[in-house]
């Protein structure tokens, strides 16, 4: 009988994962916070693993109660909106330009964003800042 004991205990077994789920329904552009989401046992392919890295992310998308929170559905918050007036700013070299757009979407620091110059109605794609100035050209 303790053969067989040491031998079970010897088997590899499946490691199991925490995974994060959605505690209520939570709605796109939702910052997260901890009574919002719990841990589970349950390996759940892209799912976030820690609740400290998605606290405070905001929600891009819906998630439904009991569904996984993914990495690819949390960001960081928005501090630019749709239809803002933003500014633009392009540098390259020894050239300095500095003009106001209007975002034609929502975004948070680090991500890229279409933009609409002012003055010459031409849209361009920058980076979003953290002080909310959109970087374009060659370097963003």
């Amino acid at each position: 009988m303790m053969k067989i004991l040491v031998f079970l205990c010897l088997l590899p077994s499946v490691a199991q994962a925490d995974s994060l789920i959605a505690t209520r329904t939570l709605r796109a552009q939702t910052i997260l916070a901890a009574a919002d989401m719990a841990l589970v046992e349950a390996t759940i392919p892209g799912a976030v693993t820690s609740s400290a890295a998605a606290e405070g992310m905001e929600l891009r998308v819906t998630v439904y109660a009991g569904r996984a929170i993914r990495d690819a559905d949390i960001g960081p918050p928005a501090i630019v909106d749709r239809n803002q007036i933003v500014s633009l700013s392009y540098s390259g070299g020894a050239l300095s330009i500095l003009t106001e757009g209007r975002a034609l979407a929502r975004g948070g620091v680090g991500d890229v964003i279409r933009v609409m110059n002012l003055a010459s109605r031409t849209t361009v794609s920058g980076r979003i800042g953290a002080d909310g100035m959109v970087q374009v050209g060659p370097d963003f």
